[in-house]
């Protein structure tokens, strides 16, 4: 028996079975779909934040407070903020920018949302890379008379003018203090946008809302983002940070320093790592249906091997091989498995497509690796499962085959 008549002998086999066949292979079916869409799902989510670090741009170091060595306290403060800004001591770095932030809630009329309110410097939109899309930013004006001014990210401002199309002039309130909105910002999406954020003048949030000290009795910031004068000099602009920073701050060369400072391509690294394992983690668990469905293969193979087994006698009986028998029933079993995982792969491309229809938020990536590595599962589960019940029934003796009722 050739390879055409033994997969052409085992479609009919199946068609006959067509609804037992269809059940097998409905396991694999949600085992594969599962596989692409988990996988979609953290390539998307994994895309996303890449791309939402990367337009940070290439040259930003952030700098936050180590809390294991700051003693509780916040180290960064606006003074250390003047002294980066200074090219003379640090000529690798182009800008500084700050904030200081803390969630508050939000008010306008019966509207209400808890939002991170940063209170920034003037051009803390510039150094983020954030656009605005409605009004204006934050001036130097207004950091200097400590205006009661805010910027509104897009979620922010359709939660609270859901029927006034431009904000812009109206007014929210924080604390029961009324802020002018001067400014929306352009929707940025994502994880981790700036969508429901508010911003206001860093000397406002300091007289209003945030009035932590330093160690050295100096207003405080929680974070500062300083920009360096080209991505080529970013490791100098570190080094020139660093060092003023623990002159600043009186660190001692044998002491830690009470400060972080990241850089960009180590947050890409990391979050590169952490997303790797929860993708491998989400193929796992998806993996474990296609299992499932390849038990339900053998289970259904090794019932058609005690169905067939006066026909496996006949065929043995008027020269069919061991290996004919063989190829015949791993061939049924590879088909299941194959045809499964086709109609897995599509399923999951549709599961994969209404996620991000239904959530913006998310953009699930469908990757040629995820089909390939989903399709080529399948093929190995029909072959490991069938093998078992394909050697079953090429292991029958034909007289005893042929006496089986």
């Amino acid at each position: 028996m050739d390879l055409t008549e033994s997969i052409l002998t085992a479609l009919d086999s199946l068609w006959v079975n067509k609804m037992r066949s269809a059940l097998t292979m409905l396991g694999v079916v949600i085992g594969v779909a599962a596989v692409i869409a988990l996988l979609a799902l953290g390539n998307g989510v994994s895309a996303s934040i890449e791309g939402q670090i990367q337009a940070l741009g290439s040259n930003l170091l952030i700098i936050l407070t180590d809390r294991d060595n700051s003693g509780g306290y916040l180290a960064l403060s606006v003074k250390d903020v003047e002294a980066l800004s200074d090219p003379l001591r640090v000529p690798a770095v182009e800008a500084v920018a700050a904030d200081a932030r803390g969630t508050q809630q939000v008010l306008h009329g019966s509207q209400s949302v808890a939002a991170t309110v940063n209170g920034v410097t003037a051009n803390y939109f510039q150094v983020r890379n954030l656009e605005v899309e409605l009004g204006r930013g934050l001036t130097q004006r207004d950091v200097d008379t400590r205006a009661r001014v805010a910027v509104l990210g897009t979620d922010v401002a359709t939660d609270l003018f859901p029927v006034t199309p431009n904000p812009v002039g109206e007014y929210v309130k924080i604390k029961g203090v009324k802020y002018e909105v001067v400014g929306v910002l352009k929707m940025q999406g994502g994880m981790m946008s700036a969508d429901s954020e508010v911003y206001i003048p860093l000397s406002t949030a300091h007289v209003r809302l945030y009035t932590a000290r330093t160690r050295k009795n100096e207003r405080a910031v929680n974070v500062i983002y300083v920009q360096a004068v080209s991505k080529d000099r970013i490791d100098e602009a570190e080094e020139q940070v660093a060092a003023l920073l623990r002159e600043r701050h009186g660190i001692l060369y044998q002491d830690d320093d009470d400060f972080r400072i990241i850089k960009q391509t180590d947050i890409l690294e990391t979050m590169g790592e952490i997303m790797g394992l929860m993708t491998i983690f989400l193929g796992s668990i998806a993996g474990i249906s296609l299992l499932v469905g390849g038990i339900g293969i053998m289970n259904i193979m090794l019932v058609s091997v005690t169905e067939r087994t006066r026909e496996i006698g006949i065929r043995k009986a008027v020269g069919a091989l061991k290996r004919d028998i063989l190829t015949q029933f791993l061939i049924e079993a590879l088909i299941m498995s194959l045809v499964g995982g086709t109609v897995g792969i599509l399923l999951g491309i549709g599961v994969s497509s209404l996620i991000g229809h239904l959530s913006p938020d998310l953009s699930p990536l469908v990757s040629l690796s995820s089909i390939l590595l989903s399709f080529s599962f399948a093929a190995a589960v029909g072959i490991v499962f069938g093998l078992y019940p394909a050697w079953r029934a090429a292991g029958l003796q034909p007289v005893e085959a042929l006496r089986y009722e």
